[in-house]
């Protein structure tokens, strides 16, 4: 077995777990803003999948849950900022 040297190491960098996946007892719900708000930008924009590091099918649910908890007035539309 060949020894790999560091820089191979950097190049590729470990991806993330999503942590809805990781942990099965975590649930999307639309009344539960404090856990929302943080897939949401200080703009008031749904953050990416990039950015937060959620599979594809949570992220879709994620904001699914955002767009109605904005609809009943949970969720503001605009960030902090933009008041």
């Amino acid at each position: 077995m060949a020894e790999r040297n560091h820089y191979e190491r950097d190049r590729y960098p470990q991806e993330r777990q999503c942590r809805f996946c990781g942990n099965p007892k975590m649930k999307i719900d639309y009344k539960d803003t404090e856990t929302l708000s943080r897939f949401v930008s200080d703009h008031g924009k749904i953050r990416s999948r990039r950015q937060t590091g959620t599979c594809a099918k949570h992220q879709r649910e994620l904001a699914r849950e955002i767009k109605r908890s904005r609809h009943l007035a949970l969720l503001p539309f605009t960030g902090e900022s933009l008041r």
